[in-house]
């Protein structure tokens, strides 16, 4: 092969392998708006949140203070209210049938609670650490502070399965408190102001949510007071947002790009 050949076909060839590359998309970011506020408990370390039938349930985190607390929306005074063992860090929420299933951060032990009374019902064991778990249907999605989510079933708390979670190609790590929102799971992602939206089928992230500038009206302080708690009213498509230490919930809405 002669020289000009082999230099006109490299050139084609690159032109070639860079038209995916050009053609791809990147991420798009989402911005926000707030419809209303609520108020929010400044002494929880918020790991776990949900929102259910009028009820708000949220669960805390750091030894001596985790806790499951179940309230209305409009007040702090608790309905009914649970301490977690004070040797374990608190984490993660779930609902599944009238149990209300808890994970705690590195001690590798699961509660399972009386969803009326928030009386307890068992324990059970599971490997690595336990950050935060939402559900759809019989399947837990479970984070570990990894870019893979664990796919457990309710029932046994046994790991079904794993989810990868990908943005432009790339792990999404740090991935924290979960929450399915119409057909997506929604994830925090630790020590930032962004949301994930992840597909759950593919594991890639189809958008960002950032919410840059809650944390300082809630008057969030100190490293620890992060973006941390997402739930979701279905039956009226209520999505709230909070953050560990913070004085309010946020009902936000997204406000993406046009196509997205």
């Amino acid at each position: 092969m002669n020289s000009p050949f082999r230099t006109v076909l490299a050139a084609i060839l690159s032109l070639i392998a860079a038209v995916p590359a050009a053609q791809a998309k990147a991420v798009p970011v989402c911005s926000y708006r707030i419809d209303n506020a609520y108020p929010h408990d400044t002494g929880a370390f918020t790991e776990g949140l949900l929102f259910d039938r009028g009820l708000l349930y949220e669960s805390t985190g750091r030894e001596g203070d985790s806790r499951i607390v179940v309230r209305k929306l409009e007040t702090l005074e608790p309905i009914r209210e649970a301490q977690v063992d004070p040797s374990v860090f608190g984490e993660g929420l779930v609902d599944w049938k009238d149990q209300l299933i808890s994970l705690t951060w590195r001690d590798g032990i699961g509660y399972r609670w009386d969803r009326a009374t928030l009386k307890p019902l068992g324990t059970f064991r599971y490997e690595g650490e336990g950050w935060a778990m939402t559900r759809h249907g019989e399947t837990i999605y479970q984070s570990d502070g990894s870019a893979t989510l664990r796919l457990r079933d309710p029932a046994t708390m046994r790991q079904t399965g794993s989810l990868a979670v990908t943005a432009d190609g790339k792990p999404v790590a740090n991935l924290n408190e979960l929450e399915w929102i119409g057909g997506e799971i929604w994830a925090n992602v630790w020590m930032t102001d962004r949301i994930a939206r992840i597909d759950p089928k593919t594991g890639k992230v189809t958008s960002w949510l950032d919410l840059t500038g809650l944390r300082e009206q809630a008057g969030g302080r100190g490293v620890d007071a992060v973006l941390n708690g997402i739930a979701w009213d279905a039956p009226t498509n209520r999505i709230f947002v909070t953050g560990k230490n913070w004085n309010q919930i946020f009902q936000i809405a997204p406000d993406c790009p046009k196509g997205t």
